[in-house]
């Protein structure tokens, strides 16, 4: 089980080519950003944690981009793998997404993990003209048109809502296959589109109790007959040794960990203090 460390980008926060060496020297294993390109001012979608129009945070509303974040990244970093919590990529054109990703794969050397979500916001969905009872259907073609570009030398696809001709793309991802993880509640409709179309699960913030999830989810992976375990990826707010024992138990592979992020000194000591708790070793400097 690893540990990574999630940011709340902000244009009032530490840079991402600030902060990324500080979490990579600290020890932890990953970094995510989050994706919002714009919020509609009046909404009708609630929001999951306050389940009405209203934002919990107004850092919604001033998020980075989260490729050139990572790209910013990924030029003063060697180790740390650079993530989305979560990204939206509906709100893209697959064929261009697709190469800014690949490209950032390749600059990192491999480092790229897809972390993608539905979208909550269908206010915000509305505006890229996405039709919200087929955004799941969308998704699922905008990462296999993606994954098509990323690996075949000759890509084409036909869908719904994706669909071009035998096409050259490059660069093609370092990796051979970029993790995709879906950041989604805990549930069989959920479970079943991770194992037909991702790689592992993003827990929503404050889903602890995941014992019962987990175990539903790689039972549904199985029967989908996919090999291996599911990447399980727990939204953590504070390190409890007798909890992260049972979700190493369990199968859990990373826990993300939010930090304060308005200076370089409060965001240092705060990884510091938990890297001890945690028990990692600081990286070779």
């Amino acid at each position: 089980m690893e540990f990574g460390i999630v940011q709340f980008t902000s244009d009032r926060g530490l840079k991402p080519h600030v902060l990324a060496p500080l979490i990579e020297n600290a020890g932890f294993a990953s970094y995510y950003v989050p994706e919002h390109g714009h919020i509609p001012t009046r909404r009708d979608a609630a929001h999951p944690q306050t389940g009405d129009e209203t934002l919990p945070d107004d850092r919604y509303m001033r998020t980075l981009d989260p490729w050139t974040s990572l790209a910013a990244a990924a030029a003063v970093t060697e180790r740390i793998r650079l993530a989305t919590a979560v990204a939206l990529p509906v709100q893209s054109d697959p064929i261009t997404l697709a190469k800014t990703i690949a490209t950032l794969d390749h600059i990192s050397g491999g480092r790229v993990t897809l972390g993608v979500g539905f979208g909550w916001n269908l206010d915000e969905l509305a505006d890229h003209n996405v039709p919200p009872k087929r955004r799941r259907t969308m998704l699922r073609e905008y990462l296999e048109a993606m994954r098509a570009l990323w690996t075949q030398e000759e890509a084409e696809y036909s869908g719904e809502f994706v669909n071009f001709g035998p096409s050259w793309a490059w660069p093609k991802s370092t990796q051979g296959h970029i993790p995709v993880q879906v950041g989604a509640a805990g549930n069989e409709k959920n479970f079943k589109w991770i194992a037909r179309s991702a790689d592992g699960w993003i827990t929503t913030p404050g889903e602890e109790d995941i014992e019962g999830s987990v175990a539903l989810l790689k039972r549904i992976w199985s029967d989908a007959g996919r090999e291996g375990e599911p990447e399980i990826v727990v939204l953590d707010f504070r390190p409890v040794p007798e909890k992260l024992v049972k979700w190493r138990e369990i199968g859990v592979t990373t826990v993300l960990y939010g930090l304060p992020d308005d200076s370089v000194e409060r965001a240092t000591g705060y990884l510091a203090k938990l890297a001890g708790k945690l028990d990692l070793a600081p990286a070779a400097v």
